[in-house]
């Protein structure tokens, strides 16, 4: 194949990978020829079901745990601020370890017993927020001798009791507001809640996700603008006007040996990318003495050491285990701040399996694998809270642009994904080296990220009709409250006083929330307000969940249990009423070769195929 690319359609470029004919993921050999050029162009190497050799798999591996590695790290960096741990770089060491671990355990859940696809867990930004608006409540408050490196003694027992008494109560909350995610998913109620949260409901939600965190991206990227520019530009520069440039990297086929073919390198890790460049100017900024080694003046922060040498003092192995920060203590606030995080993160989990499915070359997700799916993601939750995360799972909608990129839509190359994360998780030296990254560079990343998690919001009002004045209402006056009831709140915390201490903390965290604030009154206003379903986007929205496609015999392949399970269960009646797991009346009807498109199908994976080897 010419080192030329196609697009996909969706403005990702793809692997160049040789000897690739007539290979289309699930279509009989007699449809190949009557695709269109446009369908030529999404063709798969190897489908979901697919099973890759073993190198690609570690190889891809690799790349999805780097494609996610921006969201991932960002996450317990911005919770260190509320739990009072911004000096202490080796706890920080450990929380990242701790997310990796539990991000590669989820992960592989829900590849086996989830929804099957090829899509990675990871670390959410919509428990972000109701998160740190519980840490900032005025008894949540970091005492004012944390916030100087010259106070601190991390090793002291009053510092430990001060950050492990917040991730404790966190902790608490999660795995209680994970209970309400699990009960959506296995009871088969997600469909209830998609005929009232629509659009107008989720699209303020997660734009208010982004911005309100501005705060954070400011104060990180303020240490030093200088160094947060050159960050913010290298990002956008990779991602935006690179992005078609293919970079030769070394590749190996056995038809060929080893070659070269191009890769769109600049496409597939810009955040990466951007990171590692500006670390590595600060590293050299420091050893030479360029920026201030006075912690007193402006632009010390940018400074890659510190911390001290929080390398040096990590262990090499580290097994993170559930209770490791101490017992779980609950908080009702938390709790239901978690709630509005956990219902946003159900809607988009649903959208990125459709798309996973579509670029994996599966069928579209039916019922029964969509309920498991947001179910195990309940599950990936509660563990987080066990293991002491901070935070939840979700799935990555970064990884699963990536499927795009990549061609291969083998769920055995998220499966080495997730031993990736695992090992990461257990070695305490990987995690330290990623504490030592200036905040200046994290601030400049935080710009790029928290303005693309702020436009994906609003990417959910495409299902809405934009041109009608009562949907512009329910988003411009949802948004605007969101930011106006949280900030005066904020400034005004003495306000909120009903005699109950709980009831006022609960007020206290819900109010400071602006996810919540904005989707709740978008969720209110949007079931009160006269206006048909299509108009609303209720038909569009809901279309996504329809399961056109049950009775097709590939789906027991696809989303079926694995290990033989779904057999062993189809001989209980029982098993058919549980809306968790596949039925198999239809398939006792339908088992006639006509009834199944992946019958006679081309085998996907050829071992002539080259493979793309991407250098380390």
């Amino acid at each position: 194949m010419a080192p030329e690319q196609k697009s996909n359609g969706m403005g990702n470029y793809g692997f160049a990978v040789d000897g690739v004919v007539n290979n289309f993921c699930g279509l009989p050999d007699e449809q190949i020829a009557d695709l269109s050029d446009e369908d030529s162009r999404n063709k798969l190497s190897y489908c979901v079901t697919d099973i890759p050799p073993w190198y690609l798999c570690i190889i891809l591996g690799i790349q999805h745990c780097l494609t996610a590695f921006g969201g991932i790290i960002a996450i317990p960096l911005i919770l260190s601020q509320g739990l009072c741990l911004q000096h202490d770089g080796l706890t920080q060491s450990h929380l990242i370890s701790t997310i990796f671990f539990v991000s590669g355990i989820c992960t592989l859940l829900q590849v086996t017993l989830g929804i099957r696809l090829p899509i990675l867990q990871g670390g959410t930004f919509t428990l972000l927020a109701p998160s740190m608006a519980l840490l900032s409540m005025p008894e949540w408050a970091c005492p004012a001798w944390t916030q100087n490196a010259t106070l601190i003694n991390t090793s002291s027992p009053e510092f430990i009791h001060v950050w492990q008494t917040r991730m404790q109560v966190l902790q608490g909350s999660i795995m209680v507001g994970s209970l309400f995610q699990m009960l959506v998913g296995f009871s088969g109620l997600i469909g209830l809640f998609m005929f009232f949260i629509g659009p107008l409901t989720i699209a303020p939600t997660i734009s208010l996700t982004g911005l309100s965190l501005f705060d954070s991206a400011g104060r990180n990227a303020g240490n030093h603008w200088g160094i947060s520019a050159m960050t913010t530009f290298l990002i956008v520069l990779f991602s935006q006007y690179l992005r078609h440039i293919a970079i030769p990297v070394p590749t190996y086929s056995k038809a060929k040996k080893f070659h070269t073919s191009r890769m769109y390198i600049f496409q597939i890790l810009p955040v990466l990318l951007g990171i590692t460049v500006s670390w590595l100017i600060c590293y050299l900024l420091t050893i030479y003495n360029v920026l201030p080694s006075d912690p007193e003046q402006y632009g010390y922060l940018a400074r890659t050491d510190t911390k001290g040498d929080v390398t040096g003092s990590a262990p090499w192995f580290r097994f993170p285990y559930p209770g490791q920060w101490g017992l779980p203590s609950v908080s009702l606030a938390g709790v239901l701040g978690i709630l509005g995080g956990v219902i946003s993160s159900i809607i988009e989990s649903i959208g990125d399996y459709h798309a996973c499915a579509r670029l994996s070359g599966a069928p579209p997700p039916p019922k029964h694998a969509i309920n498991r799916g947001i179910g195990m993601e309940g599950l990936g939750c509660l563990l987080a809270g066990a293991w002491g995360t901070g935070n939840g799972t979700t799935s990555y909608s970064e990884n699963v642009g990536a499927l795009g990129i990549t061609k291969v839509g083998s769920r055995w190359v998220i499966v080495a994904s997730g031993f990736i994360m695992i090992i990461i998780g257990m070695f305490g030296k990987i995690g330290a080296i990623f504490t030592t990254i200036p905040t200046p560079v994290i601030g400049g990343m935080f710009l790029v990220m928290f303005g693309v998690i702020t436009a994906a919001g609003v990417s959910n009002l495409q299902y809405a009709d934009m041109n009608s004045s009562r949907n512009i209402f329910i988003f411009g006056f949802s948004m605007f409250m969101g930011l106006v009831i949280p900030n005066w709140v904020i400034k005004n915390p003495s306000v909120i006083a009903t005699g109950v201490v709980e009831l006022d903390q609960v007020f206290q965290v819900l109010l400071t929330t602006s996810m919540f604030v904005g989707g709740f009154i978008g969720f209110i206003l949007d079931n009160t307000i006269p206006g048909t379903k299509c108009e609303r986007g209720i038909i569009a929205w809901t279309k996504a969940y329809e399961d056109t496609s049950e009775s097709c015999l590939e789906n027991d392949e696809v989303y079926g249990l694995p290990w033989g399970l779904s057999s062993c269960l189809s001989s209980y009646v029982w098993v058919r009423w549980l809306p968790f797991c596949p039925s198999h009346k239809a398939k006792e009807e339908n088992t006639s070769p006509s009834s199944s498109g992946f019958q006679g199908k081309k085998p996907c994976n050829d071992d002539t195929h080259s493979i793309v080897a991407v250098a380390l």
